[in-house]
């Protein structure tokens, strides 16, 4: 057997994990409404799902698209590790966030890489978001990123939030910081933590 098919699957969250700030936490900083923002976030998984969350967010935004998606590039910072984890494992990255803002900065980056994300379309009455299709998840209740490794029989997974909780459970290896780094300690569940990409890949070429 190859050297690449003893590589374990890679799946990664975007926001907070590849790059050092969410993106989308970044645009409703910059083009949104910090209040709204920080009352829904009190809501989230309580009466209300991440997707509604997101959706209501996004919605306080009302600046062309085009503004937001160049500030973003010129904003965002990838971590450390980033391109050399693409090269040697080529990693699916499952996204709460939307493709038409990642994408523009994979491209920056000159990095190629497969995305499962969500889309948004800009409009000036409030931004209009697009969920990607898949099932209530029978283990939290919401459509989580749980349906984005489904064919995965096993795999790694690198996340730092609310919405990487579920899926970091169905995942062999764990990589965690932030806040499912604390959540996965209240849980009483096994993880490597990280800083950067770097030290992602130094414990995936041990696994």
């Amino acid at each position: 057997m190859s050297d690449h098919k003893r590589r374990p699957a890679v799946v990664l969250d975007w926001d907070g994990t590849v790059t050092e700030r969410d993106g989308l936490h970044m645009a409703i900083e910059r083009f949104g409404d910090l209040d709204v923002f920080s009352a829904l976030e009190l809501e989230l998984g309580r009466t209300m799902t991440l997707d509604e969350v997101i959706a209501e967010e996004m919605a306080t935004i009302t600046a062309p698209f085009e503004e937001v998606r160049d500030w973003l590039v010129a904003q965002v910072r990838v971590r450390p590790g980033f391109r050399e984890l693409v090269a040697a494992y080529d990693p699916l990255i499952v996204s709460s966030g939307f493709h038409e803002l990642i994408e523009p900065v994979l491209e920056r980056e000159g990095v190629a890489a497969r995305v499962a994300a969500n889309h948004v379309t800009a409009d000036p009455a409030g931004w209009r978001t697009s969920f990607a299709e898949g099932p209530v998840c029978d283990v939290c209740g919401e459509r989580c990123k749980r349906s984005a490794v489904a064919g995965l029989r096993s795999f790694a997974y690198a996340g730092d939030g609310y919405s990487d909780r579920c899926v970091a459970l169905a995942a062999e290896l764990r990589f965690a910081r932030d806040g499912l780094a604390a959540w996965l300690d209240e849980q009483g569940v096994a993880y490597e933590p990280f800083d950067d990409l770097h030290d992602v890949q130094a414990v995936l070429v041990t696994a």
